[in-house]
């Protein structure tokens, strides 16, 4: 029984799996990718085939099961429904099923709440981030317009397209809900001669933005939340924070949005997503990575932006640009496993090996994509045709250029 069970959860290619009692057995459709695995005992076996997440993840950064053949990613590629569709057992849906019905009590996030809720993420030591992010420690999708670009490129270009979309003139005062550790304010400080307010609820990435800023008087950074703000903005950017917010928050974030967007005021909301209709938060993403999170279908957003009475002025939608910003965050994790050890331990590795290729996993084989929402209160402030957008992007590209160029110079003198 167990058997069928497993052969149907598998969407593609081949698992190999040894059981506790020592004989192995096939399961899937055949051909790429191959996976052999070796469970280490009836109980593991049992609790992931009923209950797949957060099982199989719990099991791996246990050590109870065993990667023998194949790596992570090839793993969570069988269970995608590329080929065929993968079918959980009725109790693993029915838990899902329940899920759902109570994911508004599960992302209760108010003030408090959300503080805590960071914590558990964000203010690890800054030192674990930098070991696998680019220098500007962009820790959200990266851009990738043409092919062979390297994170470093690639996150500069997120953040120009960014700058592009909110059309960001000299002197405007410019909010950045979730700044993260300030790149994306200092950008627009920097390359747009905009005056950038950043807000984080995590004391570690502030101490990290609010050092990067010393001496700038057109940038400041501060430990809030977006809902005790009352003063108005020409822009609004948010970038990688809305999948904290929770669905039952919605209304109350782009209804405080529209309080604090200027009249002629442009929003650019960067998020990740789903192509797929709602569903739940990965119960191991909710217990060991993001409590509180949710990744929203388009429709969810969308409704909470017309509530508030905010048009929808572009919107586009970014595939595997995810994917691949996440395989090159592994491939820099693994390269410093010594390190990550010497501060966490093996669990802490193995639970964010698992984070990281999983996350890549479901923008590469499932439904996850990300959103940018270009968002105002009045449609004409934008212009008719998305031409500005490559022009700008050229446009702050060059200026960068230019500023590079001057900087070697200054080095060399």
């Amino acid at each position: 029984m167990i058997g069928r069970l497993v052969d149907r959860m598998i969407g593609t290619g081949t698992l190999i799996a040894t059981l506790p009692n020592g004989q192995s057995h096939r399961f899937g459709p055949g051909g790429a990718p191959r996976v052999a695995v070796k469970i280490h005992d009836q109980r593991t076996l049992l609790s992931i085939v009923l209950n797949p997440d957060p099982a199989f993840p719990e099991a791996y950064m246990d050590g109870k099961i065993t990667l023998e053949e194949g790596d992570l990613l090839d793993f969570f590629q069988l269970l995608s429904p590329s080929q065929r569709n993968a079918d959980y057992p009725m109790i693993a849906r029915l838990r899902n099923n329940i899920r759902f019905a109570g994911r508004h009590f599960s992302q209760w996030n108010g003030i408090a709440a959300s503080r805590r809720n960071v914590k558990t993420h964000y203010d690890l030591s800054p030192a674990m981030y930098r070991r696998f992010l680019d220098d500007d420690m962009q820790y959200s999708c990266a851009y990738f317009p043409r092919p062979g670009m390297t994170l470093e490129e690639a996150q500069i270009a997120k953040k120009r397209h960014i700058a592009a979309k909110l059309l960001v003139e000299p002197s405007m005062d410019v909010l950045d809900i979730g700044c993260g550790w300030g790149g994306m304010a200092l950008t627009l400080a920097e390359e747009c001669g905009a005056n950038v307010t950043g807000i984080t609820l995590s004391d570690e990435q502030l101490s990290v933005a609010k050092e990067r800023a010393v001496g700038r008087d057109d940038v400041h950074f501060e430990l809030r939340d977006y809902r005790t703000l009352e003063r108005t903005y020409d822009r609004i950017v948010s970038v990688g924070m809305f999948e904290h917010v929770g669905i039952r928050n919605y209304d109350t974030f782009f209804g405080k949005s529209k309080e604090l967007l200027a009249s002629d005021g442009i929003m650019l909301l960067h998020t990740i997503g789903r192509s797929s209709p709602p569903d739940v938060t990965s119960p191991f993403l909710h217990k060991y990575i993001f409590p509180g999170g949710y990744i929203p279908a388009l429709s969810e957003i969308s409704v909470s932006i017309e509530k508030a009475g905010l048009t929808i002025t572009d919107v586009e939608i970014l595939t595997t640009h995810y994917a691949d910003t996440l395989a090159e965050w592994r491939r820099r994790f693994h390269a410093v496993r010594d390190e990550v050890l010497a501060e966490y331990d093996e669990r802490f590795f193995r639970m964010w090996d698992v984070y990281l290729t999983a996350s890549e996993a479901s923008f590469r084989y499932y439904d996850m994509v990300v959103f940018q929402l270009q968002i105002v209160r009045d449609k004409t402030v934008v212009p008719m045709s998305r031409d500005y957008i490559a022009e700008r992007e050229t446009k702050l590209a060059s200026a960068g250029d230019e500023s590079a160029h001057r900087d070697l110079a200054h080095a060399a003198q």
